[in-house]
């Protein structure tokens, strides 16, 4: 695996913290990996209808 650094807001490292505290991830690359996959899966679903795409916008991966 290649490492990655970013940033990102605090409110969101607690949230994820939270995740890891209640055992949904063992920690958090594994939460953070978990939600690229879940981006990309919905990237790749882009492949379908107009009226799907316009759904697939409202992302809960997104939130600031």
């Amino acid at each position: 695996m290649e490492r990655v650094t970013l940033r990102i807001p605090k409110q969101q490292v607690e949230e994820v913290e939270r995740m890891v505290e209640t055992g949904e991830y063992p920690n958090r690359s594994e939460a953070i990996r978990a939600a690229v996959r879940e981006m990309l899966d919905e990237q790749d679903a882009g492949k379908e209808r107009p009226s799907e795409k316009r759904q697939r916008r409202k992302r809960s991966w997104a939130k600031v």
